[in-house]
């Protein structure tokens, strides 16, 4: 199950999360986003705590779709740190999205993890 979020709640999961986030900016009527949609959630059970995957309904959230300039749906950005660090977009298919995805979880999966405190789980990735 993809998570939802909308502009009231975007700042707090997507760009002060901990972790890197995956953003799909989708629509109900975007028929390649349905297409896609059991491949991201493949790509979030692969990656389990590294990458948080969310969803955004475009239509319901204007000033998100506007901010993010969204040329079409769906619209994929990888966010760290509050920073986009992947635009995917205009892929043709899932064959596309699967590599492109892969091409990340493989960058993410290679950072070791170091836990700043106990009490805390927040995640800090450092270049090997």
């Amino acid at each position: 199950m993809v998570f939802s979020v909308s502009e009231r709640t975007f700042t707090q999961e997507v760009l002060q999360s901990p972790i890197p986030v995956l953003v799909n900016f989708e629509a109900p009527w975007c028929g390649l986003c349905r297409v896609i949609h059991p491949l991201l959630l493949e790509f979030q059970s692969q990656c389990g705590d590294e990458v948080k995957l969310v969803g955004v309904n475009a239509d319901q959230n204007f000033k998100l779709s506007t901010t993010y300039r969204l040329k079409s749906l769906p619209t994929l950005l990888l966010i760290e740190n509050g920073t986009v660090r992947h635009r995917l977009e205009c892929f043709r298919g899932r064959e596309d999205l699967r590599l492109a995805l892969e091409e990340i979880k493989a960058s993410y999966s290679n950072y070791p993890k170091i836990y700043k405190n106990s009490k805390t789980v927040d995640l800090e990735y450092r270049s090997a």
